[in-house]
Order: structure tokens, then C-alpha cells, then sequence
């Protein structure tokens, strides 16, 4: 009699623990809720004077759920975003590329059975921008942001995220199987 509501809980539990993970709360200057910062093309070209998306642990992490039929377009916006940084002469962003790797997931994630990506930084530079749509936009600089082509393709690029499937993660190293630490 017990084993159904036992089965159940268990269940209940193993599903929102991700969730329960993953949730943050955005920073004040972030978007609003129901939109994660990383969705959202730059409203105004000019530069913010703090980063949207930082990372301010020794390393970090994003987790992005993308629709299961947009990974490629997904796929398409890490290599510009991957372009703009190895092109960029601002030493920041070389220094970001170069701890920077991401996974796509073999599982599905969810219901729906999206696609999750995992991107690792290790280092992280603090307080640098970690926004995928503020680092394209910086590429493609300013004078070209508004033009009817990039515009339509910021447009592209957000839809392929799933709302609220992005988390962002700063970790601190506690212990190293290779000697370090």
C-alpha cells in the first residue's frame, strides 16, 4: 500500500531536482524573469558598462536547452560566437576562448526531448561578458548591428532556446583527482 505514494515521491523528487539545481536568481540589471538574459539580442548597440551574464567563480558553467529541431541553428551561433572571440583584438576575449569548451548532451533533455549543451569555462575571467547575443553583437560591431540581415538573425538565434532553460553556474574548486588543489 505504502510502495505507490513511495514510487511517486521518489519520482516527484528525481524530476525537480534539476530544477531545484539549476534555479538562480538573475542579477538586478538582467532581463526580466521570464526571459534568461542569454535569449535576449542587445536592445541598444552601445556597450553596457557592466557584463549581462558574468561569472565571478574560478570557473563556470552554462546549461542551455535548445529546441530539438534548432540545434544546428544553435550550433551555427556558437561558431560565430567562437569567430568574434578568436578575431577579437581585445586580449579579455582571447583570454575567454581559451578556457571555454562546450558538450552537447547524448540524453534529451526534458518532455520534449531537447537538446542540452553544456558549455564549461575553466578559468573564468572575472567580470567578463559571458552573454552569447552581447558577444556576437560586439563582432559585428555597431555600425552593422541594426542592419536588417543581423537583425533577422538575432531573430533566428533567440528562438531556439526553450524559456527558462538556461542556467548559469559559478563554481569554486574544493578537490582535484590529479594532484592539484
Amino acid at each position: 500500500m505504502r510502495r505507490p505514494f513511495v514510487t511517486t515521491t521518489c519520482a516527484l523528487v528525481v524530476s525537480t531536482l534539476p530544477r531545484l539545481l539549476f534555479a538562480q536568481n538573475p542579477p538586478a540589471q538582467n532581463p526580466p524573469a521570464q526571459q534568461p538574459p542569454a535569449q535576449q539580442a542587445p536592445a541598444a548597440p552601445a556597450q553596457p558598462k557592466e557584463p549581462r551574464l558574468p561569472l565571478t567563480g574560478q570557473a563556470g558553467a552554462f546549461l542551455y536547452q535548445i529546441k530539438a529541431d534548432q540545434t544546428a541553428t544553435f550550433e551555427e551561433l556558437l561558431g560565430k560566437v567562437k569567430e568574434s572571440l578568436l578575431k577579437s583584438e581585445n586580449p579579455v576575449r582571447k583570454q575567454q576562448a581559451t578556457g571555454w569548451k562546450v558538450y552537447k548532451a547524448s540524453e534529451p533533455a526534458g518532455a520534449d526531448k531537447n537538446a542540452l549543451y553544456v558549455m564549461l569555462i575553466d578559468p573564468a575571467v572575472p567580470a567578463a561578458e559571458y552573454d552569447l547575443f552581447m558577444l556576437l553583437a560586439e563582432g559585428i560591431g555597431q555600425q552593422q548591428l541594426g542592419t536588417p540581415e543581423n537583425q533577422a538573425m538575432f531573430k533566428k538565434y533567440q528562438e531556439v532556446f526553450v524559456p527558462n532553460g538556461t542556467s548559469r553556474l559559478n563554481l569554486s574548486p574544493i578537490a582535484s583527482f590529479n594532484g592539484g588543489i
